[in-house]
Protein backbone atom coordinates (compact mmCIF):
# COMPACT_ATOMS: atom_id res chain seq x y z
CA UNK A 1 0.00 0.00 0.00
CA UNK A 2 3.06 2.40 0.06
CA UNK A 3 2.55 2.91 -3.16
CA UNK A 4 -1.01 4.15 -2.69
CA UNK A 5 -0.19 6.24 0.30
CA UNK A 6 2.27 8.30 -1.96
CA UNK A 7 -0.62 8.89 -4.33
CA UNK A 8 -2.79 10.00 -1.31
CA UNK A 9 0.13 12.62 -0.37
CA UNK A 10 0.22 14.14 -3.56
CA UNK A 11 -3.49 13.92 -3.94
CA UNK A 12 -3.21 16.06 -0.45
CA UNK A 13 -0.72 18.60 -1.66
CA UNK A 14 -2.45 19.08 -5.08
CA UNK A 15 -5.75 17.93 -6.26
CA UNK A 16 -5.61 19.27 -9.64
CA UNK A 17 -2.37 17.81 -10.53
CA UNK A 18 -3.44 13.79 -9.76
CA UNK A 19 -3.47 11.02 -12.61
CA UNK A 20 -6.73 9.39 -13.46
CA UNK A 21 -5.21 5.77 -13.06
CA UNK A 22 -3.75 6.40 -9.68
CA UNK A 23 -7.06 8.07 -8.44
CA UNK A 24 -8.60 4.39 -9.86
CA UNK A 25 -6.35 2.81 -7.79
CA UNK A 26 -6.58 4.59 -4.59
CA UNK A 27 -10.06 4.24 -5.15
CA UNK A 28 -10.17 0.63 -6.02
CA UNK A 29 -7.86 0.14 -2.57
CA UNK A 30 -10.26 1.66 0.19
CA UNK A 31 -13.46 1.45 -1.89
CA UNK A 32 -13.07 -2.08 -3.82
CA UNK A 33 -14.28 -2.48 -7.30
CA UNK A 34 -16.07 0.30 -9.25
CA UNK A 35 -20.09 -0.48 -9.60
CA UNK A 36 -19.81 0.91 -12.91
CA UNK A 37 -17.82 1.09 -15.89
CA UNK A 38 -18.07 0.69 -19.26
CA UNK A 39 -18.94 4.78 -19.38
CA UNK A 40 -17.10 8.22 -18.76
CA UNK A 41 -17.27 7.53 -15.55
CA UNK A 42 -16.74 4.91 -12.84
CA UNK A 43 -19.03 5.04 -9.58
CA UNK A 44 -17.41 3.74 -6.32
CA UNK A 45 -19.67 2.69 -3.69
CA UNK A 46 -19.59 3.70 -0.16
CA UNK A 47 -20.20 1.53 2.97
CA UNK A 48 -22.72 4.14 4.51
CA UNK A 49 -26.16 4.95 4.17
CA UNK A 50 -27.70 8.26 2.43
CA UNK A 51 -26.29 9.20 -1.45
CA UNK A 52 -22.87 6.40 -0.77
CA UNK A 53 -21.28 6.73 -4.32
CA UNK A 54 -18.50 8.85 -5.39
CA UNK A 55 -18.31 8.98 -9.35
CA UNK A 56 -14.55 10.18 -11.09
CA UNK A 57 -14.25 10.55 -14.53
CA UNK A 58 -11.10 10.95 -16.74
CA UNK A 59 -10.65 14.36 -18.14
CA UNK A 60 -7.86 13.26 -20.32
CA UNK A 61 -5.91 11.34 -18.32
CA UNK A 62 -6.23 14.07 -15.42
CA UNK A 63 -8.91 13.58 -12.59
CA UNK A 64 -11.33 15.97 -12.23
CA UNK A 65 -9.72 18.62 -9.27
CA UNK A 66 -13.29 18.70 -7.05
CA UNK A 67 -13.63 14.62 -7.87
CA UNK A 68 -10.08 14.10 -6.24
CA UNK A 69 -11.29 16.34 -3.26
CA UNK A 70 -14.84 14.38 -3.11
CA UNK A 71 -12.59 11.29 -2.66
CA UNK A 72 -10.45 12.76 0.09
CA UNK A 73 -13.26 13.22 2.56
CA UNK A 74 -14.96 9.80 1.45
CA UNK A 75 -11.42 8.54 2.61
CA UNK A 76 -11.01 11.00 5.62
CA UNK A 77 -14.98 10.14 6.83
CA UNK A 78 -13.98 6.62 6.16
CA UNK A 79 -10.96 6.40 8.20
CA UNK A 80 -12.76 8.22 10.65
CA UNK A 81 -15.24 5.31 11.18
CA UNK A 82 -12.33 3.10 11.63
CA UNK A 83 -12.66 1.19 8.67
Amino acid sequence: MAGVEKILVRMRSNPRGVFFDDLVKVCEEFFGPPRQTGSSHMVFRMPWPGDPRVNIQNGRGIAKPYQVRQVLAAIDRLKGEGR
